[in-house]
């Protein structure tokens, strides 16, 4: 199954590649609209077109191979077993902000000196 997986995700790839090289090698219809207004051009925005050439065939060839192999590779990760499980799940122990051992450094300087910290009239 793993040797298929790849195989099908080459042929993705390369055909992914050949649409946009094929797409941006055609010329566009809206290419001759300057013409149409005035110089009596044949082919006009809005109307007949002609037959499709091969680029276009071709395109539309790579592209549904594009499609059907997107779609294999969707359902061969969808058959697969799913990961342990998400980073929210796990429970992260910490422990509070005044528990810990480490402290900062207050460079000779006491935090309260005269007790004149208001910290300890904070309700809990």
């Amino acid at each position: 199954m793993d040797i298929l997986y790849v195989v099908v995700l080459v042929i993705n790839i390369i055909s992914a590649l050949g649409v946009i090289g094929l797409v941006l090698m055609q010329h566009g219809k809206g290419a001759d609209m300057g013409a149409a207004f005035g110089s009596g051009a044949s082919g006009s925005l809005f109307g007949a077109t002609g037959s499709a050439n091969f680029l276009s065939r071709s395109t539309a060839v790579l592209a549904t191979v594009f499609f059907i192999t997107a779609l294999l590779l969707a359902n061969f990760q969808a058959g697969q077993a799913k990961s342990a499980g998400s980073v929210m799940q796990t429970n992260v122990e910490s422990t509070p902000v005044g528990a810990g051992t480490a402290s900062i450094p207050t460079e000779g300087k006491t935090a309260d000196p005269d007790g004149a910290s208001k910290a300890k009239n904070v309700p809990r």
